[in-house]
């Protein structure tokens, strides 16, 4: 079993970043923010933030062979939803229905947080390639399934911060440079 030492550093990187865009989306951030929707049938803000969580949650507490985080949050988020929905497959509808605060929605991911630092300590090169999902050709790794967890966070806290971004400007009027008004 060799240590997994540059890999662990990587994704310890890569975990940081997605921290630190979790704390800047909910520092300061409204229920009506969270709740904006560009239109009828996009994601808001709190329910980007809640399913980028569940997923991490749920793969990260799968890979570690431990409880998942959200068991103690559950009842807080008075989601009317499965005891176990991550959001994958919810419609517009559902989407609507994801109103909590920002301190929520921050606390949760701080525990998710320090689940996943803890299963990162504890990489082997072993772990890595250690086989968790027969279903697929070639089957999935731990390191696949981490990549693949990465990469979805960063797709839909990057949606968080576009929308945040919207409803931030959307009473401003804007101009193109050099374009005059008529």
């Amino acid at each position: 079993m060799t240590d997994a030492g540059p890999a662990r550093e990587i994704l310890l990187d890569f975990f940081d970043r997605i921290r630190e865009l979790v704390v800047g989306l909910t520092d300061d951030l409204s229920e009506e923010e969270s709740r904006y929707r560009p239109d009828p049938q996009a994601n808001s803000i709190g329910w980007l933030l809640w399913h980028a969580t569940r997923v991490q949650d749920d793969h990260v507490a799968d890979l570690a062979r431990t409880d998942q985080c959200w068991p103690t949050w559950r009842e807080r988020f008075e989601l009317p939803f499965d005891d176990w929905a991550t959001g994958y497959g919810q419609d517009a509808d559902d989407v609507g229905r994801v109103r909590v605060p920002a301190e929520l929605l921050a606390g949760y991911h701080a525990d998710v947080d320090q689940l996943t630092r803890l299963y990162l300590s504890s990489l082997t090169t072993d772990e890595l390639e250690r086989v968790v999902d027969t279903r697929w050709d070639p089957p999935v790794t731990a390191a696949a399934r981490l990549v693949s967890v990465v990469g979805d966070l960063q797709q839909h806290l990057g949606q968080a911060a576009y929308v945040r971004g919207l409803v931030q400007r959307r009473d401003q009027a804007w101009h193109a440079p050099g374009v005059a008004d008529h």
